[in-house]
């Protein structure tokens, strides 16, 4: 049973950093793309990172240049490194790999 664990959502004021790990059980990280995911109040969710089995990775525009996804395929979890946070930052943060969802982290950018 392949299942995927989010942590390290909060509350950041703007211009903060935040670190959210995705936990993987059942599944190598690293034979699969591992993407992460975001859905604001009131919008329909959007993609905004990925990395392939190769480290290949790629960025929603709206976070190119302050996320970084990562892999740490010893303790088999995905990290997003989420820098220069702003306000419409907010939202909860999904991992996502094939059609298996993780159950979210939510992520506050206020004053």
């Amino acid at each position: 049973q392949v299942q995927l664990v989010e942590s390290g959502g909060g509350l950041v004021q703007p211009g903060g950093s935040l670190r959210l790990s995705c936990a993987a059980s059942g599944i190598i990280i690293s034979n699969n793309a591992m993407g992460w995911y975001r859905q604001a109040p009131g919008k329909e969710r959007e993609w905004v990172a990925r990395v392939t089995p190769v480290a290949y990775t790629n960025y929603a525009e709206s976070v190119k240049g302050r996320f970084t996804i990562s892999r740490d395929t010893v303790k088999n979890t995905v990290h997003l490194q989420m820098n220069a946070l702003k306000p419409e930052d907010t939202a909860v943060y999904y991992c996502n790999t094939r059609d298996i969802w993780g159950q979210g982290t939510l992520v506050t950018v206020s004053s």
